[in-house]
This record gives structure tokens, C-alpha cells and sequence, in this order.
């Protein structure tokens, strides 16, 4: 058996322990849909300059649908936002995550690890959507090939975004993959949520696997929340330390703020937890008119889209496939979140810079 791909430098993988912002980044699409590379360096900047600890590109929130032939954007996508990354990384003087996204059965899957290695990412958000017919044994060789490519970050994809259930036994073996550094819990379930977590206490790699939160649902009570837990080897207190979410992908610099305030809290044991509960029913309704909820999902990836537009980093709101676009009561909904909630928005922030994110 040859052996794992090389862990991440000992910053990045200090930064992921610790936890940190990561946005999900979306596409940034001219009019015809082409790809806005000007744009898409701005938003990159932005999420640097707003503080995250990284990027997630080739995600969901970058759309599936860059892997289409005829469509052929993987590449150029990773390519560029490694490039604008690196110059950001050198700007700001700390190291950024950089985490590029997986997806298919096991060549193509194998293929896209193996460039995003070259191009220099430290590790590979998994999906398994495309796998929703494999055994357990299937999907656990599955990611042990990867792993000798890249190191890896679990993902459970909840399935109205095209995931899959993995039980709390696929969880527990997967954890015991070598070059399994981080896990990104999005199943939008609780439960589920917990079979993650057990599976990380039972196995005793919480120091080697860094929890991430993609329930954009419930993204404070998930980073404020101790997860006592009892394994076969005694009581266990975990944390989930930081986010990968498309939520983070706007108002980038309120996210990051708010997960500071959060870790500041945990570290200080006589914090009142009441003002975090208030701020978790806010963030969790602007996230539901944001990923269309009341429609399944359906306008997530323009909701987010169209804040972007809205701030100007975006110049549309377009999807690669046309039918993907905005709910008929969504904008008006979006209005409510920055009536009601001004407080998660960072309008100004974006304005003061946007023509430097520009250049």
C-alpha cells in the first residue's frame, strides 16, 4: 500500500485546530455567464481582508456544475483563487487554508485531488454525493485512495444539496484514516451531527481531527456548545472549533468577528451564553431567507449570490444553469434580513475597499 500524501505544514494545521473562518466561495459570473475572473479575485481578497482564515473553492457554493464539459471551469477556478490566495497570504503575513473541493467517483475524484496537490492546497473538502449506491466499504477505499493524494476533510453534505446519510460506522472508520485532519459537519440534523461527534470521542483524534461546522442552521449554538460525550475510554468534552459554511461567504467580516467573540466566551468560563442564544435565532432566520429554506433549498446559491451583488463584489447574481435563480419572494426577504438585522451585515466595510478589491 503506498503510503498517505504528507499532512499540511504545521500552521495550517495549527490554524484548523484552533479554529477559523472559512468561507465557501461562490463563482462570479459576467453577464453571459462567463467567468468574471476580476470578480472572482475581488471576493477573494474580500474574505482575506475580512479575516478568514482561508478558502474553500470548488464546493458547493462554487457550483457543481464547473465540472461540466463544455463548461470546464474546475481548473481555471483552482487555479486562480490559489494564485490570489498566495498574494494575500504574502499581504497579510499569516497563512491562509486553503481547501479546494472533491467530488465524483473515485478517478475523477482522484483526478481533482491530484491537481489540486500540485497547485499547492493543503487539503480536500470530500463529497460523496456522487456515491449514493456504495457500501461502506466502497466509500471508506474510496477515501483512503484519496488520502494518499491529499490530506482530507470529511464532509457530511446534508442530502437536499446532494449528499448522501453516513452513519455513525462509516464516521467511525473514516476517522481512522491517517491523513484525515478535519471533518465539516453539515447534515443540517442534530442527530446526525452527534453520530460525527461520537465517532471522533470513540476514536480519541479530536487533537488530529478538527471539527468545522456546515450546519449554516445552526452555526452559533454548534461553536458555542460543549459536546460531553462517554466512549470506552471515559468521558470526553469536544468542540466544534470553527466553520466552513456558505453562510460565511457573506458578511464575511461580521462571521469572523463572531467567531472571535465565541472563542473568547469559551475561554472565559463566567461569559453570559444569553446574548450568543439571541444571535443564534437571528443568524439562523437571515440564513433561511439567504438559502431559500422555505423552497428546500432551491435559491441558496443565488441568495448568496445576490447579497454579493447587492455589496457590489458580485456583478449578477446568475447561476451556471439558468433554472437556479432567486425565489419570486426571496429579494423581499433578504430586504427583511438587513431591516431587522443590520448588526450581521458588513455593507460598509466592503464599500471602503471594494474599488482596491477591484483592481
Amino acid at each position: 500500500m503506498s503510503t498517505p500524501a504528507p499532512m499540511p505544514c504545521e500552521a495550517i494545521h495549527n490554524a484548523l485546530r484552533r479554529g477559523v473562518a472559512l468561507p465557501a466561495c461562490p463563482l462570479a459570473l459576467d453577464a453571459d455567464r462567463r467567468f468574471d475572473e476580476r470578480r472572482q479575485r475581488a471576493l477573494l481578497r474580500y474574505y482575506c481582508a475580512a479575516g478568514a482564515g482561508g478558502v474553500a473553492v470548488g464546493v458547493h457554493t462554487t457550483q457543481f456544475e464547473i465540472r461540466k464539459p463544455g463548461i470546464d471551469l474546475f481548473q481555471p477556478v483552482l487555479q486562480l483563487a490559489i494564485a490570489t490566495l498566495g498574494e494575500e497570504a504574502a499581504r497579510c503575513r499569516r497563512p491562509l487554508v486553503k481547501v479546494a473541493g472533491v467530488c465524483g467517483r473515485t478517478p475523477q475524484a482522484a483526478r481533482e485531488a491530484g491537481f489540486a496537490a500540485s497547485l499547492g492546497y493543503d487539503l480536500a473538502l470530500v463529497s460523496l454525493g456522487a456515491l449514493k449506491d456504495a457500501t461502506e466499504d466502497e466509500l471508506i477505499r474510496h477515501c483512503e485512495t484519496l488520502a494518499r493524494i491529499i490530506p482530507l476533510m470529511g464532509f457530511y453534505l446534508q442530502p437536499a444539496a446532494g449528499g448522501r446519510i453516513l452513519p455513525y460506522g462509516f464516521w467511525r472508520r473514516f476517522v481512522e484514516i491517517e491523513n484525515v485532519v478535519a471533518i465539516k459537519i453539515a447534515p443540517f440534523n442534530r442527530y446526525q451531527t452527534l453520530d460525527v461527534l461520537r465517532a471522533v470521542a470513540e476514536a480519541g483524534v479530536q487533537e488530529r481531527v478538527a471539527l468545522y461546522t456546515g450546519n449554516d442552521d445552526n452555526i452559533i449554538l454548534d461553536l458555542l456548545t460543549p459536546y460531553r460525550l462517554n466512549t470506552s475510554r471515559g468521558w470526553k468534552t469536544l468542540r466544534i472549533r470553527g466553520g466552513l459554511l456558505g453562510q460565511w461567504a457573506v458578511w464575511t467580516s461580521k462571521a469572523v468577528a463572531l467567531l472571535n467573540e465565541i472563542h473568547a466566551a469559551i475561554e472565559d468560563d463566567r461569559a453570559d451564553p444569553r446574548p450568543f442564544l439571541e444571535k443564534s435565532v437571528a443568524l439562523t432566520d437571515a440564513n433561511a431567507v439567504v438559502f431559500d429554506a422555505a423552497h428546500n433549498y432551491a435559491g441558496c446559491i443565488p441568495g448568496i449570490n445576490e447579497v454579493l451583488r447587492r455589496q457590489g463584489l458580485l456583478r449578477h447574481a446568475h447561476c451556471l444553469n439558468p433554472a437556479e435563480a432567486l425565489s419570486p419572494e426571496q429579494p423581499r426577504e433578504i430586504d427583511r434580513v438587513y431591516r431587522d438585522y443590520p448588526w450581521l451585515t458588513d455593507d460598509a466595510f466592503v464599500q471602503e475597499h471594494l474599488e482596491e478589491w477591484l483592481r
